[in-house]
């Protein structure tokens, strides 16, 4: 029987993600600075107010409020009326040392035993919808955000878009589980006033309708067919969207967990992601689970998979791996056979997820908007610069738990060609 699903997205400028951006560019200067540095830090934005609050053991000295109005400015947020602007908002800082009864479980002499930041359960999931494995639903509706954001960079077609913005598809499946129409599409853009509402509404409407979908469209050549007029357009709902960002809400890290995985697809732990080094294995081994995850469906293994492994804190070994396919499996092999295998060629223990996704870097800023899930790769260099004058540049590699390089290894074990 045919079904509905959504799932929605949030922009950088929306103001939990604004909080996610702070604490993963903390989380990125110490990395830098000093890459055995554990940290786990969280960001309250609400109006002209920025506070920082967390635990940190690193031989790092950090200029933190110069830190957070770099990215504030880097977002957008650059003028008064907004009424949350880089140079003149407030910041505090409540950062202090992490407790050590933690740390003396996590640093072990034999570090291949590196225990478990803390305790839960960890998802990663892929599905064969989309070229990067992602859910389509949610793939739209960070696209959506993706090109507005560069709408509103290029001031050229558009120059009345201010950061938050928030969008949600809506997609029917048939009964064989296949995206079949794009039911729905919502979006919610904040703006400069407009001289009158009526002016505003259809204003935004042409504009999201004839510029920006149309850019979308290009992304999607496997899917062009569903952008058809049949389709729902909810073009910002209330009305008016001129109070926006932290001045509108209050945002805070980790608000965001969906938006940053699978938009409800699969499975999620429970633990966010911003402000914790890869010690904290809610966020590497979220990232590693996604990696094999991502493998096995290129791999030919299933047409869908989750992949679920829990920890205890301290504890270096996973309790358990689960892996269920929902029926796609391509392998004559149950789902409890098919997680033996992924145990016996995938190390889930965290010094081995941090060794072999090179986590120990500042690659975190990148994935704190637009989802940690489903990104390209890529080799950059970043410069980051501390107190004192000094620069560090560091070469590195971005979203290494979306390399399919596990493809060989996984036909090998599973036995396809």
């Amino acid at each position: 029987m045919a079904y509905l699903f959504t799932s929605e997205s949030v922009s950088e400028g929306h103001p939990d993600k604004v909080a996610d951006q702070i604490s993963d560019a903390l989380i990125d200067y110490f990395m830098a600075s000093d890459p055995k540095s554990k940290v786990a830090c969280e960001t309250l934005v609400t109006t002209g107010q920025v506070v920082l609050a967390g635990e940190v053991k690193s031989n790092a000295y950090l200029d933190v409020q110069e830190i957070a109005r770099e990215v504030i400015r880097r977002i957008g947020y650059t003028k008064s009326e907004y009424m949350f602007e880089a140079n003149s908002c407030g910041i505090f800082s409540a950062i202090h040392e992490q407790s050590a009864d933690i740390n003396q479980g996590v640093e072990k002499s034999d570090k291949e035993n590196q225990g478990a930041g803390d305790q839960g359960m960890m998802f990663g999931y892929a599905i064969n919808e989309t070229e990067n494995y992602m859910p389509l639903a949610l793939d739209l509706a960070h696209t959506l955000l993706i090109e507005l954001a560069a709408l509103r960079r290029e001031h050229k077609q558009i120059k009345y878009l201010r950061p938050d913005a928030k969008s949600q598809v809506t997609l029917e499946y048939d009964e064989n589980n296949k995206p079949v129409r794009i039911d729905t599409i919502v979006i919610s853009t904040q703006h400069d006033d407009f001289d009158t509402d009526e002016n505003m509404a259809a204003k935004i409407r042409q504009d999201m309708t004839e510029i920006l979908i149309p850019r979308v469209i290009k992304r999607y050549p496997k899917y062009k067919h569903f952008f058809n007029d049949q389709i729902k357009y909810h073009i910002n709902p209330t009305g008016k969207f001129v109070i926006g960002g932290p001045h509108g809400d209050t945002g805070l890290t980790g608000r965001k967990i969906i938006v940053d995985t699978y938009g409800g697809k699969g499975a999620h732990g429970g633990g966010a992601f911003s402000g914790k080094d890869p010690s904290k294995v809610d966020r590497s081994a979220a990232y590693a689970a996604r990696h094999i995850a991502k493998n096995l469906v290129a791999a030919g293994v299933a047409d869908e998979i989750l992949v679920q492994v829990s920890y205890a804190i301290g504890v270096a070994r996973p309790m358990g791996i689960y892996v269920n396919t929902y029926g796609t499996a391509k392998v004559d092999l149950s789902d409890g056979e098919i997680a033996k295998i992924v145990d016996e060629i995938y190390d889930f223990r965290p010094y081995f997820i941090e060794k072999n996704l090179k986590l120990r870097n500042p690659i975190y800023s990148e994935t704190a908007a637009y989802g940690h899930m489903g990104r390209t790769p890529e080799t950059v260099t970043k410069e980051y610069n501390l107190p004192g004058g000094k620069k560090i540049q560091k070469t590195v590699e971005l979203f290494t738990w979306e390399k399919l390089d596990y493809i060989s290894k996984v036909k090998a074990a599973f036995k396809l060609k």
